[in-house]
């Protein structure tokens, strides 16, 4: 694949840690504003000041190196401080979801033996409930087994992204809770020495097929990632300064029509920052001086007005928000002649949104993205500043020093260009496994490659397709059926604004394709509606890959990080063929 001018093919990654990049930014920006929350902002030189401070008051607390120290809050300017933080204390960082039940979160606390947890006021009593949980579990256990080290509790300010408490629930700095402010009374003392073969993120999978697994990324695993993203579209290399830290340098020749230089760029965030693709996201704009404004919880019209406010150069999210946004009255009367680059990730996104998000933008650059948690973020993307536009259906090409291989999922041998089958990825971000489960490693790593349980498909220019999860795959009469072709044909008809499709048992078939359907704005559900979509689905596909129902909801089940959850699709279907109602 084509890059810009003055671009190698391969990065010259540097020896250094997650920490070394926000020690590489700070004085080169030192007033730019690293980070904006509502009207609380924070500059790159205070990001750094305040994380030092964290990082020694985290130390005389006990926090040793090699600790693990859970975030536990929702996206707010103090996440990422935090994250920094925990780091530069030579800790590691394990984000977890604030949306998460309290048996769950117990569970996933004790799995990574957690020795502090930073939490929000408007989590905190759910932290308090799983603290109790953990401890009865604890103490029901046989002896000699080793009891774990309780953990302290720190407990961030509410910001705008992040406000406090609903009505009805306890308000306030929960007991024996420490504020934030008390750990950044600190004197700032130098960061903790770390290698970059220490871990850095133990990251929960988003659990979209099964139960959430710790992934263990090292701290060049995080480097290397955020450089692969960043420097791919940025137009920049790496470089290490005398002191070991970090900073990215621009490379004139390549900067083009869609580059934003560094120190210029500003994100809207959205994206839920506990999740692979905020987390990374969050350290290729520091290596990249970029302000990201923290949007908070997803709005759409919330969304729109602070993207004009801010007059931001970047847009990333999920399908699903692209969906919403495209969604709101008076879109094409925003200005949004600032924006230069529009990436979507966690999933694939439908022709139909691309075309619309291209005419909305016709100045941006648009591009998807893929990869998964056991990668640390990133495996493909498209290229910048290409001739031409990238294949409809694509989510890009491997990234920097990264290969990808289609292969039969029962052999593991690899297929021929075009034959669809199961992705495997090679590079430098491909993660250290699972913590503690060395059976679970040994299913999906093995000798430096991933085993992604994604099916796809690559081109003869390596361009990679992806057409759904390997456990997504419907088998109707001994045919292979995979969902994505399906919902991109829905998608294009125009009462639909989201669909996905799954499997339902069959008696006679074995399974048979179901299309759940949310629709747009003027359209109502009825039989009629339903027999269209099928007529629309069947006559582009061969008459084994046609959908033989279509079930209307008013909204899908998403994860956090914007995934259609399938398993309670499955599920659903199931449960409505069960009774009996297998009408639409």
């Amino acid at each position: 694949m084509l890059l810009p001018p003055g671009m190698p093919q391969s990065l010259d990654y540097p020896h250094c840690t997650v920490g070394d990049i926000l020690a590489g930014t700070a004085p080169r920006h030192p007033d730019r504003v690293a980070l904006r929350d509502g009207e609380e902002s924070l500059t790159f030189a205070e990001l750094y000041d305040q994380a030092l401070r964290l990082a020694q008051g985290l130390r005389q607390h006990g926090v040793r190196p090699g600790d693990v120290v859970a975030l536990h809050q929702p996206n707010s300017l103090r996440f990422t401080l935090t994250y920094f933080g925990v780091l530069l204390a030579g800790a590691v960082v394990s984000p977890f979801s604030p949306l998460l039940p309290a048996a769950l979160l117990a569970e996933q606390l004790t799995e990574v033996s957690a020795v502090a947890v930073i939490t929000h006021p408007a989590v905190a009593p759910v932290l308090a409930e799983a603290r109790a949980l953990a401890s009865s579990a604890s103490a029901s256990q046989p002896e000699p087994q080793p009891k774990p080290k309780p953990w302290f509790v720190v407990e961030v300010p509410a910001t705008h992204a992040a406000p406090g408490p609903t009505p009805g629930r306890p308000a306030g700095t929960a007991s024996g809770n420490l504020p934030l402010a008390e750990l950044l009374a600190a004197d700032p003392a130098p960061a903790t020495r770390v290698h970059p073969d220490d871990l850095a993120h133990l990251s929960f999978t988003g659990g979209t097929t099964g139960r959430s697994k710790a992934v263990r990324i090292l701290h060049r695993h995080a480097v290397a990632n955020a450089l692969q993203m960043g420097c791919w579209r940025g137009a920049s290399l790496p470089r290490l300064d005398d002191n070991g830290a970090m900073h990215l340098e621009q490379v004139p020749a390549a900067v083009g029509a869609g580059t934003v230089p560094i120190g210029e760029s500003v994100l809207l965030s959205v994206a839920p920052m506990f999740h692979a693709m905020g987390l990374i996201t969050q350290l290729l704009c520091t290596a990249n001086a970029t302000t990201v404004v923290v949007s908070g919880r997803f709005d759409p019209d919330r969304y729109l007005a602070e993207a004009t406010r801010w007059q931001v150069t970047h847009l990333a999210g999920s399908p699903a928000l692209f969906h919403a946004l495209l969604a709101v009255p008076g879109l094409h009367k925003a200005d949004l002649s600032s924006v230069r680059q529009v990436s979507s990730g966690a999933a694939p996104l439908d022709s139909e949104t691309m075309a619309r998000l291209r005419e909305l933008l016709p100045q941006a650059e648009i591009s998807e993205g893929y990869g998964l948690t056991e990668a640390t973020m990133g495996l493909t993307g498209h290229p910048p500043e290409q001739p031409v536009a990238a294949p409809i259906g694509s989510v890009g090409v491997p990234v920097f020093d990264t290969v990808i291989e289609i292969r039969d999922p029962v052999t593991r041998e690899p297929l021929p260009v075009g034959e669809v089958g199961e992705v495997w990825a090679h590079g430098p971000q491909i993660a250290d496994g699972y913590h503690n489960h060395p059976e679970l490693t040994a299913e999906q790593f093995e000798d430096g490659w991933l085993r992604t349980g994604d099916l796809g498909r690559s081109d003869q220019d390596g361009w990679l397709y992806l057409v759904g999860r390997a456990k997504d795959m419907l088998i109707h009469k001994g045919y292979n059926v995979y969902p994505a072709p399906l919902e991109d044909l829905l998608h294009q008809h125009p009462a639909v604004a989201v669909a996905a499709v799954v499997g339902a048992p069959d008696p006679l078939a074995g399974e048979i394709p179901v299309a759940h359907v949310v629709l747009r704005a003027g359209y109502d559900p009825s039989p009629e509606l339903a027999e269209q979509l099928m007529a629309h689905v069947a006559a582009g596909v061969t008459p084994y890959q046609r959908v033989r129902e279509v079930h209307f909801s008013a909204a899908l089940p998403l994860s956090a990080a914007g995934k259609i959850l399938k398993t309670e699709l499955r599920r659903a279907t199931a449960d409505r063929r069960g009774a009996g109602g297998d009408a639409p």
